[in-house]
Formats: C-alpha cells, sequence, structure tokens
C-alpha cells in the first residue's frame, strides 16, 4: 500500500508498506546488481548508511549464480541476509547494454552471456519466474530500452512489444504468486514507461500503463543519451498522466542533482550506480561540491571528506589517509568512499522527506544545488 503523507509543489512525501517491510519517499534504493554493493560493503554497512530499499539485477543474477540456486537458499534476501524490501529489475535495461549479444524478437529476447558466451533466453515469462525465484519484494516487468534518439518507427513498435511483454508479465506472476513453492505470494509487479525523447509516445504508454492498475509505475529509458533538458522535459510530460496514487520510479538516475530535479517533478523511486562507482576511483560527494581524493592537495589533508559529516568514514578518517590507500590500491580506500557516498544519497534523500515536510522543498532545493554546482557535471560511465 502506498500513502501519501504530504505535498509541496509535484513534490511527494509518501509512505510504501510492503511484505517486507515500510519504505520512506522519496528513496534512494543502493545498487547490490550481484546481491552485493561494489566496493566491498554488506548489509550491516547498509544500514549504517540509512539504506531503506536494496535492488539487484534479474539478468546478472540468472548468469552467474542462478536464480534456481537462490531459490534453493531461500530467496535472494535471505541468500545475503537483507531484512528489509527489495527491487529487482527485469533485465530490460541489457536489452540495450547488451546489443552487440542480443537479439530481440517477439517471444523476447535471445543472448550470449558475457560471462561465458553461452547462449541464454530471457523473455517476459522467463524474467518473471527469475525474479519470483529471487523473492523480491518489487518485480520490474520486462521490457525493452530503446536508445532515446532512435528513430520514430522504431520506438513506436518497441513501446507497443513493451506493452504486449507487460500483459505477459503480469498473467505470470498471478500464476507463480499462486503456487504454493513460491518464496513471496505476495510480489508485487511495476511498469516501465518507455518512449525515448517522445512526448506524446510518452503520454499514449502512461495512459495504457495507467489502466492497468499497477503496484506502481517506472520512467525508463532516460539518463541512456539524452541531455538533462531533454529528461526534465520527458517528465513534466509524462507523470502527469501517471497514477500519483502510486510510487513512481525513474529508473537509473542519478546526480545528486538530477534526484532533485526530478522530486520536484512528482519522482519519489530512485537508483544509480554512481555512488559506489565513483567511489570506487576516488570521487566523493559533498554538500560544497564534488572531490577527486587523489588530487595532491589532499596529500596532507587532515580533515574528513566533508566535516560534519555522519557517515562512518567521516566520522574516523581523514582525507590524506583514504589518499593513501586510494594511491595504494588498497581495497579499503574504495570500500570507505563507496560507503560515504551512499551515505550522502541516503542522509539526502531524507533531508528532502523533511523538507517536503515543512512544506520547504523549494527553499532546500535551491540551496542544495547552489552548493553542489561548485564543481557538480554530467559524469561519465569513464569512472
Amino acid at each position: 500500500m502506498y500513502k501519501i503523507l504530504k505535498t509541496d509543489g509535484r513534490a511527494k512525501r509518501a509512505r510504501f508498506h510492503t511484505v517486507h517491510g515500510t519504505v520512506e519517499t522519496p528513496v534512494f534504493m543502493n545498487v547490490g546488481t550481484v546481491g552485493a554493493i561494489k566496493g566491498g560493503v554488506g548489509v550491516a554497512d547498509l544500514k549504517a548508511v540509512g539504506c531503506q530499499i536494496e535492488l539487484s539485477n534479474t539478468y546478472h543474477m540468472h548468469v552467474r549464480t542462478g536464480d534456481e540456486v537462490v531459490k534453493s537458499m531461500g530467496g535472494l534476501r535471505r541468500f545475503m541476509a537483507w531484512d528489509g524490501p527489495m527491487l529487482t529489475d527485469s533485465g530490460g535495461f541489457q536489452v540495450f547494454s547488451l546489443s552487440s549479444i542480443r537479439r530481440i524478437r517477439e517471444e523476447g529476447v535471445y543472448f550470449s552471456s558475457h560471462i561465458d558466451g553461452r547462449k541464454i533466453f530471457m523473455g517476459p515469462e522467463e524474467s518473471i519466474r527469475i525474479q519470483s525465484n529471487l523473492a523480491s519484494t518489487v518485480a520490474m516487468a520486462f521490457d525493452e530500452c530503446p536508445p532515446a534518439k532512435a528513430e520514430r518507427n522504431y520506438i513506436e513498435a518497441s513501446v507497443a512489444r513493451t506493452t504486449r511483454w507487460l500483459k505477459r508479465c503480469r498473467t505470470e506472476m498471478e500464476r507463480l504468486n499462486g503456487l504454493p513453492d513460491t518464496i513471496n505470494r505476495e510480489q508485487l509487479l511495476f511498469g516501465i514507461n518507455q518512449g525515448g525523447i517522445l512526448p506524446d509516445v510518452r503520454v499514449e504508454h502512461a495512459k495504457i500503463l495507467s489502466d492497468m492498475d499497477l503496484a506502481g509505475y517506472a520512467v525508463g529509458g532516460l539518463a541512456v543519451g539524452e541531455s538533462h533538458q531533454e529528461m526534465y522535459h520527458i517528465l513534466d510530460t509524462v507523470i502527469p498522466h501517471l497514477p500519483k496514487e502510486r510510487p513512481t520510479y525513474l529508473m537509473g538516475v542519478g546526480t545528486p542533482a538530477n534526484i532533485l530535479e526530478a522530486v520536484d517533478r512528482g519522482v519519489d523511486f530512485f537508483d544509480c550506480v554512481y555512488p559506489s562507482r565513483n567511489g570506487r576511483h576516488g570521487h566523493v560527494y559533498t554538500n560544497f561540491g564534488r572531490l577527486n581524493l587523489l588530487n595532491a592537495r589532499f596529500e596532507r589533508d587532515e580533515r574528513p571528506i566533508e566535516p560534519g559529516c555522519g557517515c562512518p568514514t567521516c566520522s574516523r578518517y581523514h582525507r590524506a589517509y583514504l589518499r593513501h590507500l586510494l594511491k595504494a590500491k588498497e581495497m579499503l580506500g574504495a570500500r570507505l568512499c563507496v560507503l560515504h557516498n551512499l551515505y550522502f544519497y541516503n542522509k539526502m534523500m531524507e533531508e528532502i522527506r523533511s523538507a517536503i515536510e515543512r512544506g520547504e522543498f523549494q527553499a532546500y532545493k535551491k540551496a542544495k544545488l547552489e552548493g553542489l554546482e561548485n564543481q557538480e557535471e554530467t559524469w561519465n560511465h569513464k569512472f
């Protein structure tokens, strides 16, 4: 059950009750693709940095350990000792990111595993069965994520197929949730809005999805090549056509500035690899901009990453030592930076929730952006 507690303009402060616990939104989902946060971060660490809900990936869990193994161990939450809610991505993004080793057909997608080259088929039913074996709280519908600036004809055909796949996902989930050996028989299904940067296609698809009365709605296919302003325009266009009384999830986004802008447009679920990816390379977030701890100016800097920060890293270690660890390629350096970044994201979400409750989100957003813009920039995937 999803209940809106307060609004401030289009920003929503809500509470999402699930079989595995309650999620306070807006929320950042910490990305544990294969059942672990990259950088040596465990579930006790996730609790320490304020994580409410963890995200893992269907395709990657399937091609590595295998979902049947995970099911035999009691599901992914039990397997990784995480006792909170979990969302599993459907594998649909890999249809986009692994374009060189896959073929799309009406029945589904044929892959060559990026691990060992073995042939894999994943369609809507297979994706939902894998997610059922993983026993996540929320399963995402299997979709195609077309390139943001693909030709109109391609995008329209892709979106129509994604709609057909969603219907098949819903049918399969209903079947699986009725079986006695299903671990989580209350698994929820979120649908995904697609349409590139074509507003009319996005809106029409949003209307179709809304009529299906799903547990939640995601906006996918953004942050894949379009500008930030194009992304914000699509959010302005499509979110009013999604059910306000259900969770709205912006997939794979993004920078702190992206999140602030999206909350302002009615989004309340986020995930992104940036905190862990950038942290592993010494790039850390602060309220006064971004720091690259590998810079020589931090060689004798005895300050924490951010003075006053309550994260496990800043409470004990200083910049000079973190730089030393990173330069020496010690795992501890990456781990400590990842912990700081995850704390920063989760703390920012807590501040956002509080600002909405007070009716002060616009003032909070303005002040936060002014600090971030000291060094904020679009971060690419080289980090």
